[in-house]
């Protein structure tokens, strides 16, 4: 039998995790400096929360959910998104009773059934943050800062922030209404998807990727042309917030964001190395769906950045990893009563906190010696019958090649180790 991971899958192996721990560790540092707290939800959940919270006229919700009835005759869905997450838990959990704002970030895996691709892929993983309560310009402004600050962090320079305003429940319908006379002008050149998009979501056209909707979309009303008094004043805040706090954006009127529940402002960080898939990530302001969820009114901001993206742009800048602060020691037993006491030593070694080996395969000590070197070990000792005996062994570090004489004891390797 030959099984293969499924289409759109990868294995994320042994020599591709510092890229990834890199990339976490920075996420979780950067969101705990701006006072996030974690929250993890499950796997799956009810097909309806997608359908009401992401919204039915969604590529996500009509064409890319991975759902199954299980054994109950209930409706699940595989999560292809975190916002409605996290919201479905902040309702039922009561969490919005709690001091706001309520601040929450999460990585986790999601699933959506698309067309596999260089930087899209049909389960992937994405560092999320949600912040609940304030509907000020500056909360707005503080989640685009945390994810601008973990681009930065994580050494990525060529990314661009694109920003935009998509109005209000006063303003919406009257952009609606002017984007949808100027489609239907065009309506025999759209594609069948944005035809039908015509009638359900005409913002969704903007977002197109055809080559054709994308230059008649070029030519169409801009959002922020139609902002009612309230949204143009949020948005011009937001603006001068970021430019004091020394944030270069771009205005694009074609940034709408792939959701129903957006409302106001929504913002995207662009990458230009990285292909077709150039979003390193976004998000935007969602005041309704807490209600819509069956809680209160609740305004809310959030967003999303895809590690894979980040890593992308990162191997495409040449971005150094940090090498690993922590010294290893690789311990080479010749004979028997060697094996067993270097097990041994190596144990006590770890309980003091030492990254420690030994042989557990019975090679030869040139063959252990090649292992150690190859596994990056800093350290590597040689410890025989002769050096038992006399209690002592020859330290030897593997990137500088001095060797030291140091007693086979636990706390004095462990201390000229970890120095």
């Amino acid at each position: 039998m030959n099984v293969k991971k499924p289409r759109g899958t990868s294995d994320i192996l042994p020599a591709e995790m510092p890229a990834w721990r890199f990339v976490e560790d920075t996420c979780r540092k950067q969101a705990a400096i701006y006072g996030f707290s974690e929250i993890r939800f499950p796997t799956f959940e009810s097909t309806e929360l997608f359908a009401r919270g992401v919204g039915g006229t969604t590529d996500i919700v009509q064409k890319e959910m991975y759902t199954f009835t299980d054994k109950d005759d209930r409706s699940m869905t595989l999560r292809p998104e975190g916002t409605a997450c996290v919201c479905r838990s902040v309702v039922e959990n009561g969490l919005y009773a709690a001091s706001l704002p309520l601040k929450l970030y999460y990585l986790s895996n999601f699933f959506r059934y698309e067309k596999p691709q260089a930087g899209r892929t049909r389960e992937f993983f994405q560092f999320g943050c949600e912040c609940f309560g304030p509907s000020t310009p500056q909360a707005d402004a503080e989640a685009i800062l945390l994810g601008s600050s973990v681009i930065r962090e994580l050494g990525i320079k060529g990314c661009t922030l694109h920003i935009n305003s998509i109005g209000c429940a006063d303003c919406r319908p009257q952009y609606r209404a002017a984007l949808k006379e100027y489609f239907a002008a065009h309506y025999d050149e759209l594609c069948d998807t944005c035809r039908a998009r015509l009638e359900t979501n005409p913002l969704r056209i903007l977002d197109c990727k055809s080559p054709v909707c994308s230059a008649i979309a070029a030519g169409a009303p801009k959002t922020t042309d139609h902002l009612c008094d309230n949204c143009r004043a949020h948005y011009e805040s937001l603006k001068s917030i970021l430019a004091n706090a020394g944030v270069d954006f771009v205005e694009d009127p074609r940034c709408v964001r792939g959701l129903d529940y957006y409302t106001g402002t929504v913002f995207e960080f662009v990458h230009g190395g990285i292909g077709a898939q150039a979003a390193l990530g976004g998000g935007g302001r969602y005041n309704g769906l807490i209600a819509e969820l069956g809680g209160p009114e609740l305004p809310a901001i959030g967003f999303a950045l895809g590690l894979s993206r980040l890593i992308m742009a990162m191997q495409t800048e040449n971005v150094p990893l940090p090498g690993s602060a922590e010294n290893s020691l690789y311990i080479a037993p010749l004979g028997a009563e060697a094996a067993e006491a270097t097990a041994s030593l190596c144990e006590r070694l770890r309980a003091r906190g030492v990254v420690c080996e030994t042989d557990i395969t019975g090679r030869s000590a040139k063959a252990q010696l090649k292992y150690a070197d190859k596994s990056g070990h800093t350290f590597v000792a040689v410890i025989g019958s002769d050096e038992l005996a006399a209690g002592t062994c020859e330290l030897k570090n593997l990137r500088s090649g001095e060797k030291s004489s140091v007693r086979i004891d636990a706390d004095e390797l462990a201390r000229v180790v970890k120095a």
